[in-house]
């Protein structure tokens, strides 16, 4: 059973209530964009479609080279996996907090949703306009799942040489991560309504196509069926829902799934 919450009151145009879950949740909207020399980052759609559009960097080889660098990693796909985690991680987030909070969605098309690739972390998102949508676990997925990470995965995989597999484990395991602290802030702020909400939502969202073999979900516990390379990090190790109680030798062939 989906318990969809009922709220008393439509998404606001800067989506305040996203604000006091912070971080990956927060959502700009249109007036609150970054003011950029170069002008506006590009749409999703842009960077999904034509990652290098003649005469200008490509957003998402200058993430995952940001990343990896980040990481001290001489290994792209490494980059490649964990940038990849952390754009899924972020559009689930905007997604399931404005579903408990709201009882809606905005629409997460991606030529409203603008992406600064060059933003420290989490990712920066806004969006051009805010239109409400449902927040039926379909709705969601087709906002979150076919919308964005399935150009995103395939792009990911193409270009980078990372699993396909592996790559739908990062989309299970950021949206259970996303679930988990929206329950745990729900918790903590006497809001459980929210907290069923989310964790129903999220195991509805579990049991898509997409995303059933990713993993096992047990409350808010989530344990993945693979890895998403983070331990072969320097210092990295294994992760909370890792498929490894630890890292596996260096040399050992990568669990994609």
């Amino acid at each position: 059973m989906v318990l969809l919450l009922v709220v008393d009151h439509d998404l606001d145009p800067g989506l305040a209530a996203l604000r006091p879950l912070g971080g990956f949740f927060v959502l700009r909207t249109l007036p609150a964009a970054p003011a950029a020399p170069a002008g506006p980052p590009p749409a999703l759609k842009d960077v999904y479609d034509n990652p290098a559009p003649d005469g200008h960097p490509d957003p998402l080889d200058f993430r995952i080279r940001k990343v990896t660098r980040s990481l001290r990693t001489a290994e792209a796909r490494v980059g490649a996996s964990v940038a990849h985690q952390a754009l899924a991680a972020r559009l689930w987030s905007a997604a399931l907090g404005c579903a408990a909070l709201y009882g809606r969605i905005p629409d997460l098309d991606p030529r409203l949703l603008r992406w600064d690739a060059d933003a420290g972390a989490p990712d920066d998102l806004w969006l051009s306009e805010v239109r409400p949508l449902p927040a039926d676990p379909a709705t969601v997925a087709d906002a979150v799942l076919t919308g964005h990470l399935r150009p995103l995965t395939a792009l990911v995989r193409t270009r980078y040489r990372v699993a396909e597999g592996l790559l739908w484990g990062n989309a299970g395991s950021a949206l259970a991560g996303a679930a988990r602290e929206l329950d745990r802030w729900a918790r903590a702020n006497g809001r459980t309504d929210v907290a069923a909400g989310a964790r129903s939502l999220a195991a509805a969202l579990l049991r898509h196509p997409l995303l059933t073999d990713t993993g096992t979900l047990t409350g808010t516990a989530f344990r993945r069926r693979n890895c998403c390379l983070y331990y072969r990090v320097p210092g990295g190790g294994v992760c909370g829902d890792c498929c490894f109680v630890r890292p596996p030798r260096s040399s050992a062939r990568d669990t994609s799934g």
